[in-house]
Parts: C-alpha cells; structure tokens; sequence
C-alpha cells in the first residue's frame, strides 16, 4: 500500500494547496513580526505544561532548518539518498537556555540560504527521489511541502501565544 501524502507529510494539511517556497521565503519575516515588541515573560511561558513556549517553538524552527539543509542538499547531489530522522525532544532539551530572539536570527540565516540553494536548484530537482526510514520515498518538492507546513503549524502556535 502506498503512502498518502499525510503519511509522507505529516503537515501537508497545514500547507493545503499553498505553493511550498513563498511560505517558506516569508516565515522569517512573519516570525519577526509576530515576536516584535513581545516582553519575555511571554516569549518564555509555555502555554500549559509540555507544551512549547515561543522561544522554544523559534528555537526548534532554527534546529530543524539544518536537517532540512541537509536533506535538501543530500537530495540534490546523491542518487536515491536516505535521509536520517531526528528527534526534536532530544534536541529541544536545551531550549530553555535559548534566547528567542537569537534562535530567530540564526532560523533567519539558515532559511535565507536554503530558499537560495532552492531557487539555484531550479525546478529540475522537484521530483528527485529520496527516502525516508519513517515514511517512505518521497521527492525534493516533499521536503519543501513539509517545511512549508511545518512552519504553517508553528507560525498558528505562536499566533495564539503572542
């Protein structure tokens, strides 16, 4: 049985008919707009117990922007590359100590340069196959599909704590 495009994408309900790279070139912007004059204290309060804060939810954005540097990067230059999973509760271990307003700029820095390669790529990479352990084969444009959902999902979080 093949993959739905929700298992391929666990966000492809965020982005909808959406076209992937303008979502993803704007979410710096958006990002910075929405934390813009916001004091700390709301920045730093989780919205309820395990759940994330802005600054944790902006920090983990930074953090997925380089396995998402990778594997667009690995998708490009290797035949068929399997990608390797993360997890994002390891990574998020040390949020706390985060500042949010420095994991914006260093999401900022990332983001502009992969929607840079994106754009050098071109369209000719769009169906370049890749794996994933987790989820199946899937192409060059899922992975910008999930960012692109991805951000959609953390920028409606952020929305509702700010």
């Amino acid at each position: 049985m093949a993959p739905t495009a929700v298992q391929l994408n666990p966000y492809a309900t965020f982005l909808g008919t959406l076209d992937p790279l303008p979502v993803i070139e704007s979410t710096p912007a958006t990002l910075a707009r929405l934390i813009h004059g916001v004091d700390d204290v709301r920045l730093t309060r989780p919205p309820a117990v395990g759940k994330w804060s802005v600054r944790e939810i902006i920090s983990h954005l930074a953090d997925a922007e380089i396995p998402f540097a990778f594997r667009l990067r690995q998708t490009v230059a290797e035949a068929h590359h399997t990608m390797q999973p993360w997890d994002q509760e390891l990574w998020a271990r040390h949020y706390g100590a985060l500042s949010a307003h420095d994991a914006l700029a260093v999401f900022t820095a990332l983001r502009n340069w992969n929607v840079q390669f994106v754009r050098a790529a071109g369209d000719a990479v769009l169906d370049k196959v890749v794996t994933h352990p987790e989820r199946g084969t899937m192409t060059f444009r899922t992975i910008l599909e999930t960012m692109g959902g991805h951000d959609i999902n953390h920028i409606r979080q952020i929305e509702k704590l700010v």
